[in-house]
């Protein structure tokens, strides 16, 4: 064992790619803490939290140890750049959170919003004056997981529609799509259930 841990291979290609992932790891587990900070989950970024700098600490002190080797220097910092992309596309695929959307059009809306509403999301309609004459503001708040359908669904009523999408970091009451839920640790990593 030790003759592997001191060879070449181990130390110019293993280590170094195990520095790579363990990077990358560590700055997604960053990235999804500080949305999850952003959006009020304490509970699930102080887990996530731990876990990164666990991480952090066994793979610092290892190039801070080598820091001569510019191999773990250049797989330390490539381990940052992909991981800081890897936590963007996740926080993307997590759709954590709620967003405030906004169209504005100068089409009757009044059959777009019953689709709406048939849909299940909760929808306010203002009447409104525009650069280009009367128009009306279409105002919704939803589960970012269910933005895509509802902006398929508005690029159909009008594609030329203004749009615009904010993130919300508190809501109360109001009407939400059914099937919205709160995130949970399960959510994020469901238990198999054995037969």
């Amino acid at each position: 064992m030790n003759d592997l841990l001191s060879s070449d291979i181990f130390k110019w290609v293993v280590m170094p790619i195990v520095i790579f992932i363990a990077r990358i790891l560590d700055v997604s587990l960053g990235t999804t803490r500080i949305i999850m900070v952003s959006k009020g989950k304490k509970a699930i970024a102080a887990f996530i939290g731990f876990f990164e700098v666990t991480i952090w600490l066994l793979v610092a002190s290892k190039v801070i140890q080598s820091v001569d080797n510019i191999v773990y220097v250049i797989a330390y910092a490539g381990g940052f750049a992909a991981g800081s992309y890897i936590g963007i596309v996740l926080e993307d695929k997590l759709a954590i959170g709620k967003i405030a959307v906004r169209i504005i059009t100068v089409k009757d809306p009044v059959e777009f919003i019953k689709s709406l509403r048939s849909m299940g999301y909760g929808v306010t309609n203002i009447q409104a004056s525009g650069s280009t004459g009367q128009a009306h503001i279409i105002y919704s708040i939803m589960h970012r997981s269910k933005y895509k359908a509802f902006n398929e669904a508005t690029n159909m009523f009008d594609s030329k529609a203004f749009i615009s999408v904010e993130d919300v970091k508190y809501s109360k009451d109001g009407i939400f799509h059914p099937d919205q839920h709160k995130l949970r640790l399960e959510n994020l990593f469901p238990i198999r259930k054995s037969k």
